[in-house]
């Protein structure tokens, strides 16, 4: 695993993920796990391959490669305002699996 900004180091990492076009598991945003690739420039979350935006996109760093929707894709703030700058303000669910760890990184200060 290449370490950079994103991966850290890690194969696995707790993210905010935002869909630019759509809902991604019913909702406009979410946090999760996502797992990196090999290289550390793509990542996997609920079955889509997201490879980051050579020069930046239009309204997000990421693009599923199967349908070329854009995301944008960050880590976890603590304080909770997780959208991207130019939104308002998203409905956004915590996957299950990382509902512990993301009280944990509120109340902690990191995961």
């Amino acid at each position: 695993m290449k370490a950079n900004q994103l991966t850290r180091g890690s194969k696995r990492r707790l993210m905010y993920v935002e869909s630019k076009s759509g809902l991604i598991g019913g909702a406009p945003a979410r946090i999760g796990w996502v797992t990196f690739s090999q290289s550390g420039r793509s990542i996997y979350y609920l079955g889509l391959q997201l490879s980051r935006i050579k020069g930046g996109g239009v309204r997000g760093n990421f693009m599923d490669v199967e349908s070329g929707s854009e995301f944008w894709v960050s880590g976890v703030k603590r304080s909770g305002s997780n959208a991207h700058p130019s939104e308002r303000s998203l409905a956004v669910e915590v996957d299950p699996d990382a509902m512990g760890a993301y009280e944990a990184h509120r109340a902690e200060g990191g995961v």
